[in-house]
């Protein structure tokens, strides 16, 4: 039994001896590929308004190109209607969100050539046409059931990339 014990005890030892310096080194890799990755993937240029910083990724050069040629070019960004306004927490946790998922579909090409929007993002647009044109819809919505707000994106859902 005191031969178990003693045996329990060294290999008890030898684990704590050397699991935090593994698991150190783990940690600092992924660390270390991660702030890799973000500077390889310029991904500070997803912090500010510039929509080159899109257009950085070859599957969203359509989606570039119709913004460059619609009307919201002159007054919106890419920013302004897939980002939520007012709110620099929830704008924060929505870059967050996306850029996890943005980079985690594109480090391993499973993004489609069709970008679909997620239901999430289609309820960040909602509320960013809503924004800018609240006016205009609040007319729109004379006369119809409380429970029944407008969805601008069924109607218009090129508008900000017009082909």
């Amino acid at each position: 039994m005191a031969a178990n014990q003693s045996t329990r005890a060294t290999l008890a030892r030898r684990v704590r001896r050397w699991f935090l310096p593994i698991v150190g080194v783990l940690v600092g890799v992924l660390v270390g590929l991660s702030f890799f990755t973000f500077g390889y993937a310029n991904g500070s240029a997803y912090f500010g308004k510039d929509p080159q910083a899109c257009a950085q990724c070859h599957s969203m050069n359509d989606h570039f190109d119709a913004w460059s040629n619609g009307p919201h070019r002159v007054v919106a960004t890419c920013q302004d209607c897939h980002a939520p306004h007012d709110d620099p927490i929830a704008w924060a946790l929505d870059e967050a969100d996306n850029g996890f998922w943005h980079s985690l579909k594109f480090t391993f090409g499973a993004y489609p050539q069709n970008i679909k929007i997620r239901e999430k993002n289609r309820e960040v647009v909602q509320e960013a046409c809503l924004y800018c044109h609240k006016e205009f819809v609040s007319r729109t919505e004379i006369g119809r059931p409380h429970d029944q707000g407008v969805s601008c994106l069924q109607c218009h859902s090129d508008v900000g990339h017009e082909r």
